[in-house]
């Protein structure tokens, strides 16, 4: 049992207390209230008094590659993308990530604790994505969900990768024609395995959550026109998908809107090192919030670094997005899109105890985590925050 009291708590849901309670037991928030309605916890071994410090939900990373590619290793250390194939959807992301790659720590000791993770953007399908916490040591027991999306990607870095090696794509035109046969095969495949026309096939097997709508696309999307094929092929098969990057959705934001998909927002804070990002910028996220949309924010780590996901958001929020839905693109947000919701992403009862104290709001540059909790248990304590306990 953890019992943090006196903490100014936001839930996420609208409902925020001042000077409240939240009590977890077995991982599950089992109470949140007003700390005139906290049960007695005078004789409870772990309690944490957050001093009106901001209590909110674990932040979330809707988009990344930490621990499949690792700081400070090199080649050893990056296994990113399988550049020699350029449909690879049987790929798991699982199989590949580090939990002892620095960015753990580095996301802890920012209030992130969890993260969409998978392969990156060099193929037209580059494999499964996997949601996991960021605290562990053995990967199979940090999985929240498997997979949990499946990556494809439009554009520059599919043209790059492959173009000068004599094998497809070299074009735009090539991409979008070999994602089609693709999803085509996948689907006659399906359709067999539903008659017992057919024997499991490992290639297609994995395509088969996302033709169910179990999980979605998730679309490596920068320029307007890439953004706009990937709708247009996603509608064609009737597919969930996520706009990832979206970095010229503030053009067409009518149009995403009418396609109903979500927006993955970012890194803003990278260089415009590419043609394909050259209009990128923070005020993105706020036109497609404005426009409905649900948006997210990344920052694709390592293309900028995780531990600065609450600084990008904040960053936003200067360039436009309502303060609030800062918070939320960074929290609910990211929990819907990534279809974890039932879980993570807001402080209610029934859902995992991944709860974060900050000295202050964090989006703010100089606001520190005081105190990470993943699933009822500190991951992460400011030395500080306990010194001010023991004070107490």
């Amino acid at each position: 049992m953890l019992t943090i009291i006196h903490g100014k708590i936001k839930t996420m849901t609208g409902v925020d207390y001042e000077d409240g309670f939240i009590r977890v037991d077995k991982g599950k928030i089992t109470a949140i209230g007003n700390m005139s309605d906290c049960p007695a916890y005078e004789n409870e071994n772990n309690v944490i008094n957050a001093q009106g410090n901001l209590v909110m939900p674990g932040i979330i990373e809707a988009h990344c590659h930490m621990g499949i590619t690792e700081e400070k290793k090199g080649m050893e250390g990056d296994d990113c993308n399988e550049n020699v194939e350029p449909i690879t959807p049987y790929l798991r992301a699982v199989d590949a990530i580090n939990p002892m790659d620095a960015a753990f720590d580095d996301a802890l000791r920012a209030g992130i604790t969890s993260a969409m993770v998978g392969p990156g953007s060099s193929n037209v399908v580059g494999g499964q994505f996997v949601f996991i916490k960021t605290h562990g040591r053995c990967i199979d027991n940090m999985i929240v969900k498997a997979p949990a999306a499946m990556k494809i990607a439009f554009g520059e870095n599919p043209k790059v990768n492959f173009s000068g090696k004599d094998v497809s794509p070299a074009t735009r035109m090539a991409i979008a024609a070999m994602l089609r046969q693709e999803i085509f095969d996948a689907k006659a495949y399906q359709n067999k395995r539903k008659n017992n026309q057919c024997e499991m096939d490992f290639r297609y097997e994995c395509w088969l959550p996302v033709l169910e709508g179990k999980i979605p696309l998730k679309a490596h999307v920068h320029r307007a026109d890439d953004i706009l094929t990937a709708i247009r092929i996603a509608k064609e098969y009737g597919l969930s998908m996520t706009l990832d990057h979206c970095s010229e959705g503030h053009l067409i934001a009518d149009e995403i809107k009418e396609s109903g998909f979500p927006a993955i927002v970012g890194p803003d804070m990278a260089s415009r090192n590419k043609i394909e990002v050259q209009n990128m910028a923070f005020k993105t996220a706020g036109i497609l919030s404005q426009a409905g949309i649900r948006v997210a924010i990344t920052t694709d780590h390592p293309v900028s670094m995780i531990q600065f996901l609450p600084i990008c958001a904040g960053l936003a929020v200067k360039s436009g997005l309502a303060a609030d839905e800062g918070l939320r693109a960074i929290t609910i947000n990211p929990a819907v899109i990534c279809g974890v919701d039932d879980r993570v992403g807001s402080l209610e009862v029934g859902k995992d105890g991944d709860i974060v104290i900050f000295d202050g709001n964090p989006m703010e540059v100089f606001t520190k985590a005081l105190c990470t909790i993943i699933e009822g248990k500190i991951v992460y304590t400011d030395e500080c925050f306990y010194a001010k306990i023991d004070k107490d």
